[in-house]
């Protein structure tokens, strides 16, 4: 197995080597060439800060401070027609900027006008919760403050939603091992027979490459399955031949084809 090489660093690292290598972007234009935009980035302006603008894929894209969220969602949402918030995440540029990127894309339904709202916040700070304003970002902000740890104030119920609440770590960071930590490969040893079957048992496998023959189902042998809950033995080896259908099947591993001369 390749040695296992740490990842802090990749962000930092050349991707291209060609000297005469442009890398490809987004062509991008001015807000003011769209008079919708413009009045939107007109009366967005007038409450916050706003830092960048530019129109890029037919999309306004807006960048504040992260401590004036809250104060521009609800502007796009009550002066400028921004119904609907479709996404929020972040993205990490921990290794790279030293913090991290927040963003909001909204919709505007009657217009037919997107816009991105996007923030650097670094690590350790939060922002404030826009559940009062969109039901979406409950469950947005609880997958950001699980796979990030970015925390939302004053958010309904800010605990984790797809990891276990007692999981240490967060798996959407790019120094957050491919396979799970040292912490991950114990966690369901320790969960269900304790720390001190770790010498019987031994760390769980995370090789996704990895293929149990004695699953529960027998999923990866196909021929060999058995009722769900039966004993695994030697009785349960012997090879169920597969059954072709001559309407709908072929198995042309033994040459056979069958064509139809017309239409049915």
């Amino acid at each position: 197995m390749r040695k296992y090489v740490p990842k802090g660093n990749v962000q930092k690292q050349s991707y291209y080597t060609d000297r005469f290598h442009v890398v490809p972007t987004t062509p991008r234009t001015e807000v003011a060439s769209d008079a919708i935009y413009a009045e939107q980035l007109e009366k967005l302006s007038a409450k916050v800060e706003v830092l960048s603008s530019r129109i890029e894929l037919e999309c306004m894209v807006v960048e504040i401070n992260h401590a004036d969220n809250f104060q521009a969602i609800e502007t796009l949402k009550e002066e400028c027609g921004y119904a609907m918030l479709s996404e929020m995440s972040a993205v990490d540029y921990l290794a790279k900027d030293g913090n991290f990127e927040i963003f909001y894309q909204m919709l505007n339904l009657k217009e037919a006008k997107r816009m991105r709202l996007v923030m650097r916040i670094e690590q350790g700070l939060a922002i404030e919760s826009v559940v009062p304003l969109f039901k979406l970002a409950n469950f947005a902000e609880r997958e950001m403050f699980d796979m990030f740890g970015i925390v939302a104030n004053n958010h309904p119920f800010m605990k984790r939603i797809l990891m276990p609440e007692d999981w240490e770590g967060n798996p959407l960071l790019k120094t957050y091992p491919l396979h799970g930590d040292e912490f991950a490969s114990w966690y369901e040893v320790d969960k269900i027979f304790g720390k001190d079957a770790r010498e019987a048992i031994g760390p769980e496998n995370r090789d996704e490459a990895k293929i149990e023959r004695y699953d529960s189902k027998r999923f990866s042998r196909v021929g060999y399955e058995v009722p769900f809950g039966a004993e695994l033995n030697a009785e349960n080896e012997t090879k169920t031949e597969i059954e072709y259908s001559k309407t709908f099947l072929v198995d042309y591993t033994k040459g056979e084809t069958k064509q139809l001369k017309e239409r049915k």
